[in-house]
């Protein structure tokens, strides 16, 4: 069964819809959620990502609201932090892990930290058994696989195309899932331009897929209420599940 990872700005429009919508996606079948940690120059994400963590910064967002959605997600469902180096530095990487790990938090993934400057943080990670996503690119040589992917946890985060989420490039990447499938075990997930329309292709020779613009452009729709947001995003879950499994 391939499984689906779904990506979702924390406490837009605040924690406790963000805690409802996680469950309800989970009940429609999805397998895991990267909880987005709100940061004003999110330089990997697309404009429908960007725009929700401005507006979440703009309503107030601090991250005492991730701890609190992760209080109650996280035992209900895979919970995964994905945010960018710079706010969890300043809060303290060692401090942060140790949040992650009390609230029942599997790992972390960091698109700003490249694999040389993690490998000072892992075995902070390795001590609390938590996963640091290794992220694999199209660009990425079969040495530099290798050499990415010796430890890996979890899940590898392969990047469908060179660029920015929500983009909806299309590139090959055949032979790089083949040079991962050589170097690790881990199963591998795509991510960065997957959807309803694209799910399908995309999942082919992979184990999970990444979603995250087409849920968050519905999270923007001003002209739905929470409720139907909530309902809206939690069925595109179960269809683009259905889809990677067909």
């Amino acid at each position: 069964m391939k499984k689906l990872v779904g990506y979702i700005t924390s406490a837009y429009p605040d924690k406790n819809f963000t805690i409802d919508l996680i469950l309800a996606m989970k009940e429609k079948g999805c397998d895991s959620v990267e909880l987005g940690i709100p940061f004003s120059d999110p330089v990997a994400d697309g404009p429908v990502i960007e725009e929700a963590n401005v507006k979440a910064l703009q309503s107030g967002f601090k991250f005492a609201d991730v701890l609190d959605i992760s209080k109650e997600v996280a035992k209900e469902i895979d919970t995964l932090w994905m945010g960018y180096f710079n706010p969890f530095y300043h809060r303290g990487m060692e401090r942060v892990i140790a949040e992650a790990k009390e609230l029942g938090v599997s790992g972390f993934i960091i698109p700003d930290l490249p694999y040389e400057e993690a490998l000072e943080y892992r075995p902070l990670f390795d001590e609390r058994d938590l996963a640091l996503i290794d992220f694999v690119a199209p660009t990425d040589t079969k040495e530099r696989i290798a050499k990415i992917l010796k430890n890996a946890k979890k899940f590898v985060y392969l990047v469908a195309y060179a660029g920015i989420t929500g983009a909806g490039k299309r590139e090959d990447v055949s032979q790089v899932v083949g040079w991962i499938r050589e170097a690790t075990d881990t199963p591998v997930y795509i991510g960065f331009g997957v959807n309803e329309r694209t799910a399908k292709e995309k999942a082919k020779d992979v184990d999970g897929v990444i979603v995250g613009s087409a849920f968050i452009k519905i999270l923007l729709d001003d002209s739905l209420t929470n409720t139907q947001k909530i309902d809206k995003i939690a069925k595109l879950s179960g269809k683009i599940k259905e889809l990677i499994n067909s």
